[in-house]
């Protein structure tokens, strides 16, 4: 029977972290990290995201604003508005909730965000970093895991990864930060012939492919850790992951749960990266 990775727990101590760091970071520079969230259009996930987003910001003193756009604004209307909180020095950390609606690229509106604010990791350039072993800002989700290995004494170093899901959300940076740890990875998508074979070899399984259950107990071998990623809605409404937890749970040594596994870790990341934006600035 697995051990439940518990990420709403952990990350309730990691906003007590970064509580007490951006207490000190606001008494020793008269001003408290800033984080402007940009939010377009009424998805119904996106809303709840940045709710959850701004209530944590306020519990541990980030200063949070959501700047609200219609799903109908232009692309040259966004590009103004980023580029005048790249400007704006009183801004350190930047966040352009996705997805975006359909006529607005995402790719080029997260290519215009100021790397030095680009606290979701996902700039070109922070990916860059991240790829050759330096990296500056970590996509939460997969920083988020790192924590839990490290909380939950998950080894990494010399293991047998497997990651499901190639997006430069999760998977890809996923696959990178293992790599800089000393992991042996391999990806799987949506291409890979016999991905059940593959993952019932590995020591971790990271699933992170948006489809619900896809995970089984018989893609488990016994003892390995699974890190459940995915966030799915039911007919009946309620969420899922991406691994069928009921059967896999027989099987892993560790395990985290949807909701309150990775979810609130992502969160938490997330206030780590805009109080560390604010560090970099200050010192540039």
């Amino acid at each position: 029977m697995a051990t439940i990775i518990d990420g709403k727990s952990l990350a309730s101590r990691v906003r007590a972290e970064v509580k007490r760091e951006v207490e000190e970071f606001t008494q020793r520079h008269g001003y408290a990290p800033a984080l402007n969230v940009i939010l377009v259009g009424d998805d119904p996930a996106s809303q709840l995201y940045v709710r959850n987003k701004k209530r944590s910001c306020e519990e541990v003193g980030i200063q949070s604003t959501i700047h609200r756009l219609s799903s109908s604004i232009s692309s040259e209307e966004l590009e103004s508005l980023i580029q005048e909180l790249n400007n704006d020095e009183n801004v350190h950390g930047i966040l352009l909730q996705l997805p975006l609606p359909e006529h607005l690229d995402s790719h080029k509106f997260i290519n215009m965000i100021n790397p030095l604010k680009d606290v979701d990791g996902f700039h070109p350039e922070n990916i860059g970093l991240l790829s050759i072993g330096t990296p500056r800002f970590v996509p939460c989700t997969p920083l988020g895991i790192m924590r839990m290995f490290e909380e939950y004494k998950v080894g990494v170093r010399g293991k047998r990864a497997v990651v499901i899901g190639r997006s430069i959300i999760v998977g890809r940076p996923m696959a990178l930060l293992l790599i800089k740890h000393d992991a042996t990875v391999t990806v799987c998508h949506s291409k890979t012939p016999n991905i059940s074979e593959i993952a019932a070899e590995a020591d971790i399984v990271i699933a992170a492919a948006g489809r619900a259950g896809l995970v089984r107990g018989d893609w488990v071998k016994p003892g390995a850790c699974v890190i459940d990623v995915g966030m799915n809605r039911r007919e009946d409404g309620k969420l899922t992951g991406d691994v069928e937890f009921e059967e896999v749970k027989e099987k892993a040594s560790y395990i985290t749960p949807v909701p309150g596994g990775v979810g609130p870790m992502t969160v938490a990341m997330l206030l780590k990266n805009t109080l560390q934006a604010a560090y970099i600035q200050t010192r540039a």
